[in-house]
């Protein structure tokens, strides 16, 4: 195999979806993740591989990573699923790592890019994909705990908003992630700290 036998293009949700549910190691969520600018990876005309640029969930991430206020949030990216099928990305050397950098430039293509972030799940991975296209490391997320609602059949669902107060469940630990952070706009000083 080689490189020229792969396709980069836009696709819908739909699409994504039948990667993600696949390989993602999010699966339990994946019917619920965000679109966005959605690129395929392509062998030979078979999809084989998902990278999804969405904006900021939150407008304090902006203001907490650079300092900007709401209104000055444009071109802000999360890369906020990778994934491709495990038998193609063993098949072909740094497959995944090109694969970001490819639909990085046609973003940038797409769309004004002032920066772009994107984390690494401390459970599942260390963002060795990320490092290799020159993404900035900062660091573990801060620690934090989520409620988890107690359940009728003994299980527990994670509390996603509201009161806790009164609800049979417990606090878990929240796993951390790595973050990594590619800046393109030169105006913009990134608050956070460099890690190594």
């Amino acid at each position: 195999m080689s490189k020229q036998d792969y396709d980069i293009k836009l696709i819908t949700k739909e699409q994504c979806a039948s990667i993600l549910l696949k390989w993602h190691y999010l699966k339990d969520i994946s019917k619920g993740f965000k679109s966005g600018y959605n690129y395929g990876l392509f062998f030979k005309g078979d999809l084989c591989g998902v990278c999804i640029y969405t904006g900021f969930p939150v407008p304090e991430l902006v203001k907490g990573m650079y300092g900007l206020d709401r209104k000055d949030q444009g071109g802000f990216f999360e890369l906020s699923r990778l994934c491709l099928e495990p038998v193609v990305q063993k098949s072909e050397h740094n497959l995944a790592s090109w694969f970001v950098s490819k639909a990085i430039k046609k973003l940038k293509k797409e769309t004004h890019v002032r920066a772009i972030l994107s984390y690494a799940d401390d459970d599942h991975h260390k963002g060795v994909v990320y490092r290799a296209c020159n993404f900035d490391y900062y660091g573990l997320t801060d620690k934090k705990k989520d409620f988890w609602i107690l359940q009728e059949d003994g299980s527990h669902k994670k509390h996603s908003r509201g009161k806790t107060k009164g609800v049979a469940g417990e606090w878990r630990d929240r796993s951390r992630k790595h973050r990594f952070v590619m800046t393109f706009d030169k105006a913009l000083n990134i608050l956070w700290n460099k890690s190594t």
